[in-house]
């Protein structure tokens, strides 16, 4: 059975103010297109299908293009609900949906049956786990016990009761152990209590998983994330996006590929003296129009940097200098370039700032544990 692989839609986004929506609709009309190639059974959302709980009309109404234009090829749709989904919204009509072939988890709950999809080896099961919580899920089997991401992914995995003989696909929304992040995805918690290890999910033949922006395998063939279709932060400016295409034949054996998408603006990052980068020589036959983070070089500032530079390059998102005077200059924030900080490291360095030491051991677990509790709260 062949499906598509895809997470992190993230429709409604802005980039640093810049409506993502156009370029959304750009990216999945490609999709289809690949889609229309391939004639894959399944596309499988891996959650963050929209950017905010409360999307925009305008993502909302491109969702419902995209679903549509699925279910006229006969191609079922699996989805669940991510960290920045509003899960009692997104599954508002799945069980009407449901006869179009197009399927959403609901808000969680402990019985979650699979969707059963035939091809000429038999049945898969499909098991759609949205994004939960350890509170959560500490609530609905009143267990005490269930204190972080893993032991709360691994009762929830353990509740689905699945048959090892038969071929089971689980799709998710979680942190897994060993991923890498990028700057544009939310942090959910400290001192890696977000964590699930990829054993919890061992009695699956494929995982696939959403959360994470760079396409990455934690398991080879077996745990995947397949990344967002597009960039969203300048942080990924190197990453390649793409879908991953899925083939399990019977059961064990499962085949991956990956194809690769093309952005109608990419995102990129430039540097260089001002008169280099507004030399017609040096822009001419480039994607100028492309949305780029630029970094200016001269030791001076020039007047009116951004708008002039705006004639050029007319999709300028950020503008910086690198020179003498801002190398010398300290940002207590952490630096434009870095990941956001989590909210146990802002007030551990607030902390060791204010104390002159860090904080010991029963400190730290003290903090992390009410951050977390919030947090859940």
């Amino acid at each position: 059975m062949k499906f598509i692989h895809l997470s992190d839609l993230h429709l409604g986004k802005r980039v640093n103010e810049f409506s993502m929506t156009e370029d959304q609709e750009y990216i999945l009309k490609q999709i289809i297109k690949i889609a229309d190639v391939e004639r894959p059974k399944a596309v499988v959302i891996a959650g963050d299908i929209y950017d905010k709980p409360l999307p925009p009309a305008e993502a909302v109404t491109l969702f419902d293009w995209f679903l549509n234009a699925l279910a006229k090829r006969n191609i079922s749709v699996l989805a669940i609900s991510g960290n920045h989904d509003s899960a009692e919204r997104v599954a508002f009509g799945s069980g009407l949906m449901q006869k179009s072939g197009i399927y959403i988890s609901p808000v969680y709950g402990p019985d979650i049956a699979p969707v059963r999809l035939e091809d000429s080896f038999g049945a898969v099961n499909f098991y759609l786990l949205p994004f939960i919580r350890p509170a959560q899920i500490r609530s609905v089997f009143g267990d005490d016990d269930i204190k972080d991401y893993n032991s709360a992914v691994s009762r929830a995995v353990k509740a689905l009761g699945i048959d090892p003989a038969e071929r089971n696909v689980l799709v998710t929304h979680q942190f897994v152990t060993g991923a890498s992040r990028s700057d544009s995805e939310e942090a959910l918690s400290v001192g890696g209590s977000e964590n699930v290890d990829a054993d919890v999910f061992e009695a699956f033949d494929y995982t696939a998983l959403g959360h994470l922006h760079r396409p990455q395998d934690i398991v080879k063939n077996r745990i995947r994330y397949c990344g967002s279709p597009l960039k969203y932060s300048f942080s990924e400016a190197l990453q390649d996006k793409s879908v991953t295409i899925v083939n399990i034949a019977g059961k064990g054996e499962i085949e991956v590929k990956t194809l690769p998408l093309r952005p109608r603006h990419d995102l990129r990052e430039i540097r260089g003296k001002y008169g280099e980068l507004t030399l017609r020589t040096n822009y001419e036959n480039t994607a100028a129009d492309d949305y780029l983070h630029i970094t200016l070089t001269d030791e001076e500032d020039q007047p009116n940097a951004l708008e002039r530079l705006r004639t050029v390059y007319p999709n300028i998102m950020k503008l910086d200098y690198d020179n003498a005077r801002t190398r010398g200059y300290t940002d207590i924030s952490g630096g434009a370039g870095e990941r956001e900080k989590s909210p146990y490291e802002i007030f551990a360095e607030f902390y060791e700032k204010q104390n002159l030491r860090p904080m010991s051991d029963g400190q730290a677990k003290l903090v992390a544990e009410l951050i977390q509790k919030i947090w859940e709260e």
